[in-house]
């Protein structure tokens, strides 16, 4: 049985509307477009619904069919979110309140999808952090309350089942996957205590003992804390607001390895700066980590924390691992062009580096093979739209919003784990009417005295890194320390300076010397055979520059002189030869 084909769900100004994926790209004949703006859409985890609210009331469909399942008299709902197994569908209002109500209306509203009935409303004030966190089977929700974590059972949220009082819970991240539920949460240290980040298992939370794993760490005004598929390690990005080193604007920002089995690491990062993002790998074994002052660098590492493969230095500020974990896309976006890198994970061999300029908003299709990128407001007012790629970076659909309208947000339909097998991974181009956008290799600025004169180590405008495969004896090789590296490139920046200011009257060495026939004759005048001599070195030397030039070198002016006497040196060298 083939594949079921997602559909791409587009909400702006001119309403919300669904769009089949590829290769037919056309709305959705099955859902009815709403006229009205749209403040909120989202799908069900496993794709199955499709929910949004217009401003005069929150609507709930089965995707397949169009049919309407439930619609809720909930004008000012802004955000709303599904359970994992769709029994309950939680909305959120903006909190007010007035003189006549002055403790305000409960505006967290968990609605039962089956009966349409409110099984509970709270108060919650910040949009931040608003909907609770269910496990995947729904056996426990917990939320954030005034510091303090309370769990509920099988969605009886009458009674607090169990709570998590540290000193000030900040953060928490439930992790995926199948019983038993762990959560990793993070307090901020304060009056010269450390943060902290613990894992426990849920329901274990007698004291420090219980915890499955703590990382302390100073310099963390917010942390960021993503689990793997496989719920066996978080990775805690920690951030200060300001760097007091005046080192960069974006703070200071480090990461850490917390693994459930106890064991916790500061992952080493080679260049300073900001990290961009971080990216677990589906498969739960390595991830991937963009950071350094631009170019950033990106490498990925295993679950020990080493290098396993680094893509060098580049433009780019996010990685994305396809679905199946079988490519990853590098790509700058935001303050930089759009170039997209991407990548075939299991070969580290790139598959196509298009570009896409303005994005604002870039995801991977659940089958692996599709990405969309888009231009939304408010980010970006002007040239709002969104395009379809196939992954070897030929546009497959685009949409450009009239310059009177708006686009919003695109959100590709989920669907369950394992529904969209992986395949292998083409180098061929796609075929597409609209073609790719391969991106040009963009020259960096060069004054004009240098713009006729070959590249340097010192004219460069920054030291750029090759991808390098970082895995023990890869390609015959051991894997090489820091300072080795840096070594090696000196070695070999030197040997380069050296080779191009070669002069005249460099003694050649004794391998590269004129054939034996020539050093042995000599024709008994001291002065001619030196002469002779001189002579066989220039020639050496001009055929060197003509090797240089074959290479594709630019030569200098006084170089090209030099080559161009090479005939008259051929004659000195004859009639010296002969006696003439």
């Amino acid at each position: 049985m083939a594949p079921p084909t997602p559909h791409l769900a587009v909400r702006g100004s001119d309403g919300t509307f669904l769009l089949c994926g590829p290769p037919s790209c056309q709305e959705s004949a099955a859902f009815q477009r709403d006229e009205r703006q749209g403040k909120y859409m989202t799908f069900s985890s496993d794709g199955s619904l499709f929910g949004w609210c217009n401003g005069s009331q929150v609507s709930v469909i089965q995707v397949s069919t169009g049919d309407l399942v439930k619609s809720f008299d909930l004008p000012k709902t802004t955000a709303l979110e599904f359970s994992p197994l769709n029994k309950v569908l939680a909305t959120w209002q903006q909190y007010t309140k007035t003189q006549d109500n002055p403790q305000g209306e409960a505006n967290l509203q968990l609605l039962d999808l089956q009966t349409g009935a409110c099984i509970k409303a709270f108060y919650q004030k910040k949009v931040t952090g608003w909907c609770p966190s269910w496990a995947d089977d729904e056996s426990i929700t917990v939320r954030n309350v005034n510091n303090e974590l309370h769990f509920f059972e099988n969605n009886n949220f009458e009674t607090i089942a169990n709570k998590l009082h540290l000193q000030k819970v900040s953060e928490f991240a439930l992790s995926p996957g199948s019983q038993p539920s762990k959560i990793a949460v993070y307090v901020p240290g304060s009056k010269g205590a450390p943060s902290f980040v613990r894992l426990y298992q849920y329901p274990n939370f007698g004291g420090p003992t219980s915890a499955l794993a703590n990382k302390s760490f100073f310099k963390a005004d917010k942390v960021s804390m993503l689990w793997n598929k496989k719920a066996t390690a978080v990775l805690v990005t920690a951030s200060t607001e300001v760097d007091k080193t005046g080192a960069s604007y974006y703070g200071e920002q480090t990461l850490h390895y917390v693994a459930t089995n106890g064991e916790s690491a500061v992952v080493q990062l080679p260049k300073n700066g900001p990290i961009y993002d971080v990216s677990w790998n589906p498969n739960s074994s390595e991830f991937c980590v963009v950071y350094g002052f631009m170019p950033a660098k990106a490498t990925v590492f295993n679950h020990k924390c080493e290098s396993v493969f680094d893509f060098g230095t580049g433009p780019r500020n996010v990685a994305f691992y396809s679905p199946q974990g079988h490519i990853l896309v590098l790509a700058g976006f935001g303050n930089l062009r759009g170039q997209m890198e991407v990548w075939d994970v299991k070969k580290y061999k790139q598959v196509s580096k298009p570009q896409a300029e303005d994005t604002t908003h870039f995801s991977w299709c659940p089958d692996g093979e599709h990405i969309v990128t888009s231009t939304c407001s408010p980010r970006l007012r002007v040239s709002n739209g969104f395009k379809i790629w196939h992954y070897t970076g030929t546009v497959l659909y685009k949409h450009e919003t009239p310059s009177n309208k708006e686009l919003w947000e695109v959100l590709w339909q989920p669907f369950p784990s394992g529904t969209f097998p992986e395949k292998e991974v083409k180098y061929q181009a796609s075929p597409s009417e609209l073609g790719s956008t391969e991106a040009k290799p963009a020259q960096a600025y060069r004054p004009p005295a240098l713009r006729n004169k070959p590249q340097t180590a010192s004219s460069k405008l920054h030291e750029e890194e090759p991808p390098q495969n970082m895995k023990p004896g890869a390609a015959g090789e051991k894997q090489m320390s820091k300072a080795a590296l840096k070594n090696q490139k000196r070695r070999e920046a030197k040997k380069a300076a050296k080779q191009e200011n070669k002069s005249d009257d460099t003694p050649p060495p004794a391998a590269d010397s004129a054939p034996a026939s020539h050093v042995t004759s000599s024709c008994g005048d001291p002065e001619t055979d030196k002469k002779i001599k001189n002579l066989k070195k220039k020639l050496k030397a001009i055929d060197e520059l003509k090797e240089q030039q074959a290479a594709g070198k630019v030569m200098q002016k006084n170089q090209l002189e030099k080559m161009q006497k090479e005939a008259q040196l051929l004659k000195e060298l004859e009639d010296l030869e002969l006696g003439l």
